[in-house]
Parts: C-alpha cells; structure tokens; sequence
C-alpha cells in the first residue's frame, strides 16, 4: 500500500488544505487510487475551481436553448424537430508536448462530445495560435508545431468524414512556448432523440464500449491544469493517441445503439477517463455506480486500477443500459468490431464502488467527487498597464507598401496552406466554408441552414479584457449578420494563465464580465464551453486569449461571398467610416505589422449601434440586395477592400465622399483603423440599402463603385492606394508558404 505523503500529494497537485477535505470526505485516508481519482476530477481542467464562480455571471438561457451548461454539449433547437448540438474545447498543452497527436485528439474529444448526447458531428471549426514563425530564436520550433497541429487536425477529421469548415489562425510572441488548439464542433439530431449523460435505474448495466484502455494519457487532464516547464518534454505519455477510423465506427455503433431505445444515458470518457465518466454520470443521476475493473478491456498487460482509472485512452464510451437488453447493445457493437462490456451496474447508495480482483480500491461519493470540489474565489487585481496609453508619432512614408505589408503577415494573409489540407465538402452541406466570415452548412433535414463564426482577439484583450472580449462578442455576431443569419446560441474557450496571480485571475474575470454583457445585449446565451488555465512557460503567460463560437440560424439560399461579383456596382459602407484616435490605433494590425508596437485601448464599441448596424446588414442580405459582403476587421477599410477584390473585380474609392468633406482623420486611420459596426456591401440596388439602413438609423455612405482590376481609394485629390488588385492578391497567397518554407516573406 502507497503511503501518502505531502510530496506525493504535490505530485498530484493538490494542495494540503484540498487533501484535508478529500479526508473530512473519505473520514479516512485515501487509497493511492482514489488520491489520483481526486487529483483529476479536482484538477482545474475537470472542476473549474477557479473560474465556476464567474461563469455563473453568463447568460444560458434563451428562447431557442434547449440544454445549457452542464452536459457534454450545449443545444439548441433549430425548427423542424431538429435540434443542433454544440461545443468548444481546448487541447493547448498536449498540443505543445506531442503537435500532431495533440491536435488529432482534440477532435476526437470534441467529436465525442457531440454524439454522446446523439447528434451526428457535421461540421469542424478551430482556433489557433501559435508563436511567430518568423521568430530568429523560436521560428523553427513554431513552424513544426504548426505543421504538425494542422496535420492532426486535417488526419482525423479526414479521416471521421466531418468537415472542418473555417476557423482562425493568429501568430503572437506570447504563444512560443504555449500554442493554443481550440477546436470548436456541431452535430444535428432529432429533438425527441437527446441523450444525456445520466445513469439512472438502479440495478441497471453500466457497459464499457469502443477501444480498450491503454496507459497513454494518464493524468493528462492535471498535466492541462498545470504550466510547463523544462521537463514538460518528459510528459508525452500524458498526450493520448488517436484512431480516427475507429471512432467512426464507435459514432455509427452509438447511433445505432441508441435506435434500440435500451440506452439509459450514456458519457464519453475524455478528461480523466473511466473516472470522469463514471462519478458524472452517477452525480447527474444522483446515484452510485460501481465496476469491477477486471472486466474493462485492457490492451496492456499489468495495468494497475490507478492506472485504468486515470487512463485517457481514446475513443471511448460509457453507457448505462435497461436491465435485461444488454445483448441489443452487445449485438450492434459486435457489428461494428467493437467491444461492449458489462463492467458494473447502477447502485443506490450515491457511492463511485471501483473494485480490483475483487477488492474495494476505491469508494467515494461520486455528488463530493463531480460537484464538491474546490471553490476558489481566488484574488482578482488588475495590474498598473504594461502598454503605454499614448502611442508614437508616425506619418506612412509608403501607404501601398504598408498594404502589402500587412496582406503578408501571418494574421491577415490567406490560410490556404492550412485549410487545403481539410475536407471541407465531405458530407456535401457545406455552402460557404473556410475563408469566408462566416461558415455555412445546409440541413437537409429541416430545409434551412446553419451558420457558424469563431472569433478572438488578444492584441484587444491585452489592452483590455473586458472591451476586448465585448468586441469578440461582436464580432462574431456581426459575422453571422453578414451571412443573414440570426444568432440562436453560443459557446467560448476561456484561454488564460495562471489563475493564482491575481493580474491573470483579474483578466479571467474581466472577459467573462465583459462576454456576459455583450451576450445579453445581443441575445446570444452560453451553452457551454472550455477554460483552460496555467497556459504559461517558465513563468511567463500567454495573453488573455478568449474565443467565442456562435450558431446562426438562416433560410438556405445562395450564399453572399466576401469578393466583388461585377464592375459597376455601388460600394456602401454599412455603419459608416467610424472613429478613431491614435489610443485607439495601438492594437491594430498596422500597429503590430507596420510600427511593430503595441498601445493605447481596444477599439471604441458602442453597444446599441453594433446591434443596429448587424440588423440592417441581416435586412440587407435577406432581402438579396447584397451582391457582395464583408465585415471590417482585422487591417481595417483598406484590407477589407483588398480582399473583396481578390475575385479580380476592383474598385475606386473616395473617402472625401463618405466624410462629407471632414478631412482631419489622417490617412493611416482612414485605411487601417479597426473600429467595429461596419461591413462593406456591394449592390445594384444602392437606393434600397440606404432605405434598410436608414430605418435603423445606421450611416450608410455611398463610397466607390467596383471597377476591373485595381484598387484605387482617395481622398478627394489626393490619391491614398492605387495597385493592381493580382499583384495584392498574389503577395496575399504565397505569403504563408513563404514563411513556412524561408522563415519570412
């Protein structure tokens, strides 16, 4: 028997005062066994000790939620007796350790997560990011670990058959030695056919069902609530491997089993394995469950119970099924090649019973195992700036040069590399996918479609959690606007530092407080989502790094793209020029790209007039007088109008024009500031889309017309930008693979 020592328990890092609880608990000592169960489930990446208290400010709930926090995927219903199940997760520090299989088995978590509650996954959207990979000191290291996340995304959901329909990738200093893999999915079921992760019935067979357990990924779930350090190479066997293939069968074996009607509830094993998925299940149900580990199948030999408990071997489930119809279960796995075994059944005493040949190795209320852990209100003390508020004097020698420049950055130049690496038309639903604002998926089942935006912004949250996260929210929104779609639900991945500095924890708090106002004012509950905390290196943090995923609902049409269809068209743009002031300009692309530095605030949002321009811009599109449209974001008006040109349709732009003759706003704001509420739209039908957005009371001037082939915007006489929109769009192309290939443009 393991003697229990206060370095062992540092090991399992837990603290003195949590292993005297896990003891008032137990009223004994615990087992070396159950010391590591708790370790998992208390860990930060299982129990949210320290953020549980500030989700609880998000809103959840919304006319169209049909299950909130709390289940493996939140839902919503999308008409026609369908319902849409989504979620995002986070696979950071595996990610670091081990790229490829990192990266692969976030998917596959994700994927679980969607199917354990009976939906089929149909589509993938992931956040990235990942240090400079121009960096003289870390550039090659980046370059691999993007090369090999990419490359486990891109072989497991090829490989399942999901699309990975969009997403996002950003390059930033502070992600060296701490990438981040957030990875964001959505399935479709009938209503009337949700599973939830429940165990109910006493007496009734809880069975083990798709891969056998191995020992990779043990304690992966504490290594994820904890930060690096020099030995994190020697972590490997806590990054678990994938198997694509093998959960497909397990996806098409659980739908199948799940027609049978003989499936009480059912989990998936992720975070912390058979212990994750057992004390929840017997806590969401209020009763216990006991196993018998003897019986688990097991793919090493002389595996240990601390060892199969805390194993995070994929690809597997964990169901409880009706008394007497184990064999229907049985039969359908047996089809699939897959195992299905009785390896306990459901008890009343409230107790997680695991037994080993025969011995109790491990008994512990599963309700103080699942929902009593730790609660930290952890200090929360927002740090004196780091960033200068007042920005550098500057004046642009070359603006088409400063164009160039930031179409080949890292941030804003085409993903192409990335995403061609993806199916993203298997399953023939995808209307609009990466590249595009927002992705677009038909449902043949309900004869309408599903939009799907990711958004994040850390240079923003840096300068200010709170306003950087509002403007994600935003964001996001406004992407789904410009698809023409009505956002119905939402989920995040709350990516931050250690939350035991108080700067950090300070952060966390801001952003949630922040996403929480945003979400109510447009309407967009929380269905669930991720934090993922200790994303920090030798001491030093990644930046406040939230990322939003919103649904949209939108009757299936023709999708609006973002580049110019024909010469001739007037070119609007919806919620006006905007404002500006060189505070305002330090978080910019043109700020990190061009002058290379970094100050001042996050862009200027005002709440009610975002929500009134996405409204118009929704109006605009639904009524098909968009022939083109694009949200200004990242580089502002002047990439905004590059890329609605990479169709090899220009345009000619007068600002003079949309400013009524002001002409104090220096040129450099002009092109590139990034404030928030506008889209640029494209029309024959100008007149008409001045009318829905006069009705909201949004700007909406007149500013050029497309042209053939090149860019040209001035201001009265003076001429800002003419280029050849081929030249723009070919820097924009080879840009990454340059970077990859060379180590810079």
């Amino acid at each position: 028997m393991t003697t229990i020592t206060p370095d062992l328990i540092a090991t399992h890092q837990l603290t003195e005062a949590e292993y005297d609880k896990i003891v008032r608990i137990l009223g004994r000592e615990p087992s070396y066994t159950e010391l590591g169960i708790f370790s998992v489930m208390w860990s930060e990446h299982c129990s949210y000790k320290s953020s549980r208290l500030h989700l609880r400010k998000l809103p959840t709930r919304g006319k169209y939620v049909v299950q909130g926090p709390g289940e493996n995927a939140g839902i919503v219903d999308i008409g026609s007796g369908y319902v849409a199940a989504f979620k995002i997760e986070s696979h950071n520090h595996p990610s670091f350790i081990e790229p490829f299989q990192g990266a692969a088995t976030g998917v596959g978590g994700i994927l679980r997560d969607i199917f354990t509650m009976g939906a089929r996954p149909i589509a993938v959207m992931d956040a990235l990011r990942f240090g400079h990979i121009d960096d003289p000191g870390n550039g090659r290291r980046n370059r691999r670990i993007l090369e090999g996340v990419v490359s486990g995304i891109a072989h497991y959901g090829n490989c399942f058959g999901v699309p990975t329909v969009g997403g996002e990738c950003v390059f930033e200093s502070c992600y060296n030695g701490n990438p981040l893999v957030n990875v964001f999915a959505l399935g479709v079921a009938k209503r009337n056919e949700i599973f939830y992760a429940r165990a109910a019935g006493i007496g009734n067979p809880v069975i083990y069902v798709g891969a056998k357990t191995g020992r990779d990924g043990i304690h992966g779930a504490s290594m994820a609530s904890a930060e690096f350090t020099e030995e994190s190479k020697q972590k490997r066997p806590n990054v678990q491997v994938g198997d694509p293939f093998l959960e497909k069968l397990l996806l098409e074996a659980c739908l199948e089993a799940m027609q049978t009607g003989a499936i009480v509830g059912i989990q998936d094993m992720g975070a912390a394995g058979l212990t994750c998925s057992t004390c929840e299940m017997g806590s969401r149900g209020g009763t216990g469950i006991e196993i018998e580990l003897d019986r688990v199948p097991q793919r090493e030999s002389g595996m240990s119970p601390y060892e199969i408990m805390l194993s995070e071997s994929q690809e597997r489930m964990l169901l409880v099924a009706e008394k007497g119809r184990e064999s229907e279960i049985v039969r359908v796995f047996k089809k699939w090649g897959l195992d299905a075994v009785t390896v306990g059944s459901v008890t009343p005493d409230g107790l997680l019973r695991v037994k080993h040949h025969g011995e109790t190795v491990a008994e512990i209320p599963n309700q103080q195992l699942a929902d009593s852990a730790p609660l930290y209100d952890r200090p929360h003390t927002l740090p004196p700036r780091t960033a200068p508020i007042e920005g550098p004097e500057f004046a642009s020698k070359d603006l088409v040069g400063d164009l160039e420049r930031l179409l080949a950055s890292g941030d804003v130049c085409s993903k192409r590399w990335i995403w061609e690496q993806y199916d993203y038309q298997v399953r023939t639903n995808t209307l609009a996918g990466p590249g595009a604002d927002a992705a677009i998926l038909r449902l043949k089942e309900t004869g309408e479609s599903l939009a799907m935006a990711l958004d994040g912004n850390a240079r923003y949250c840096y300068l200010s959690p709170r306003e950087g996260t509002r403007l994600i929210v935003a964001e996001c929104c406004r992407n789904l606007a410009v698809a023409g779609a009505e956002p119905v639900g939402a989920t995040n991945n709350l990516n931050f530092g250690n939350p035991e500095r108080p700067e950090v924890m300070a952060q966390l708090v801001e952003s949630i407080e922040g996403m929480a106002e945003a979400c109510r004012h447009f309407d967009v509950p929380i269905t669930g989502g991720n934090v993922s905390l200790y994303n920090e290196t030798l001491g030093e943090g990644i930046w406040p790094t939230p990322v939003i995923g919103v649904v949209g609902r939108i009757k299936t049409a023709a999708p609006v793209t973002i580049t110019f269809k024909s010469p001739d068209r007037e070119i609007l743009l919806v919620g006006g020029l905007g404002r500006c002031d060189l505070r305002r300009f330090g978080g910019t692309q043109y700020a990190k790209v061009v002058l290379k530095d970094l100050w001042g605030l996050s862009p200027e949002l005002d709440l009610d007039y975002e929500k009134r321009a996405q409204a118009a811009v929704r109006d605009i599109v639904r009524a098909g007088l968009a022939e083109s449209a694009h949200d200004l974001s990242d580089g502002g008006l002047a990439v905004a109008l590059a890329e609605c040109s990479f169709g090899g349709v220009g345009c000619s732009v007068d600002l003079a024009q949309a400013l009524g003759g002001v002409t104090e706003l220096r040129p450099e704001f002009l092109l590139f500031h990034e404030g928030p509420s506008r889209v640029l739209i494209s029309t024959a039908q100008a007149e008409k889309v001045e009318a829905i957005a006069s009705r909201y009371n949004v700007e909406s001037p007149r500013i050029g017309v497309t042209t053939k082939d090149r860019l040209r915007i001035r201001r009265g006489g003076d001429t800002l930008i003419d280029v050849g929109v081929l030249q723009l769009r070919d820097i924009w192309e080879q840009a990454l693979e340059k970077l990859l290939e060379h180590g810079h443009v």
